[in-house]
């Protein structure tokens, strides 16, 4: 069984309050707002440039706000560095395979296992009691995930040696061994071909379902946004224009309007 990781029903794992971000003359995020619910998967789109990343980033604590907060179970995460986040509870993947090629699957989940454990540097130097027993962890942890996940045939293999989407799928893994309360998954359809892209809509569901994680999904490909996301969140010039169902998202005019009739 998968422990459920989940804030109380209803309650804001991450409120988004009045983000504004701006590099030098230009205005990338403009008071942007919105919460994501505990146990939603929350889709968030838009036309390129529309400050997507620049908000994603925000979150990862890899820019910091000109001004706004960013709260995660209540409490601000700006003073934070961006190695505390993972420990914190959020787990991210990356648009490009961000994997440790040379390593095996095993070996990259193992990586992400690490930020999950606690540890220092003479109990880990000496191999003592605790330092054992987090090693332990980590390795029940990466193999829980390459049975969930189905990769036990490439376990021992090289990332680098496989096809890209089964390297989608050990980022993935690395980013779950995280232990996350909230997963960022920034365009992790991108390079993936139709069949591939229906199976990731069916992983994500899997995650906040039988993993109990939120969600926030970005990603230009509509048809997956709306097909597994609870609610959408749309940007468009650093500002967020809609906000709700898919279903009443698509037919927004301003958002109609932002897309020029576009889909993908």
């Amino acid at each position: 069984m998968h422990a459920a990781v989940t804030g109380a029903a209803g309650a804001a794992v991450i409120s988004i309050r009045e983000v504004t971000v701006r590099f030098g003359g230009i205005l990338a995020l403009d008071g942007v707002g919105f919460d994501i619910i505990a146990g939603e998967i929350l889709g968030l789109i838009g036309p390129n440039g529309a400050g997507k990343t620049t908000l994603f980033n925000c979150l990862s604590r890899l820019y910091t706000p000109t001004s706004g907060d960013i709260e995660f179970e209540g409490e601000s995460i700006l003073g934070l560095e961006p190695h505390r986040i993972a420990g914190l509870g959020i787990g991210r993947t990356f648009q490009n395979v961000a994997a440790f090629s040379n390593l095996s699957v095993r070996d990259n989940i193992r990586v992400g296992g690490h930020s999950a454990t606690v540890g220092d540097p003479i109990t880990d130097a000496f191999r003592l009691g605790r330092a054992r027993r987090e090693r332990a962890k980590i390795d029940r942890t990466a193999q829980d995930l390459i049975d969930w996940l189905d990769l036990g045939e490439v376990a021992e293999l090289p990332v680098a040696g496989l096809p890209f989407g089964w390297q989608k799928r050990v980022e993935m893994a690395r980013a779950l061994a995280t232990e996350p309360k909230l997963l960022l998954l920034d365009e992790p359809a991108a390079g993936l071909n139709h069949d591939e892209v229906e199976a990731l809509g069916d992983l994500i569901r899997r995650v906040r379902d039988e993993r109990g994680v939120t969600v926030l999904l970005v990603e230009h490909h509509m048809s997956l946004v709306m097909s597994v996301s609870d609610r959408v969140v749309v940007m468009n010039f650093g500002r967020k224009i809609a906000e709700g169902p898919p279903a009443a998202v698509q037919q927004n005019p301003e958002v109609v309007a932002a897309y020029l009739g576009g889909g993908e």
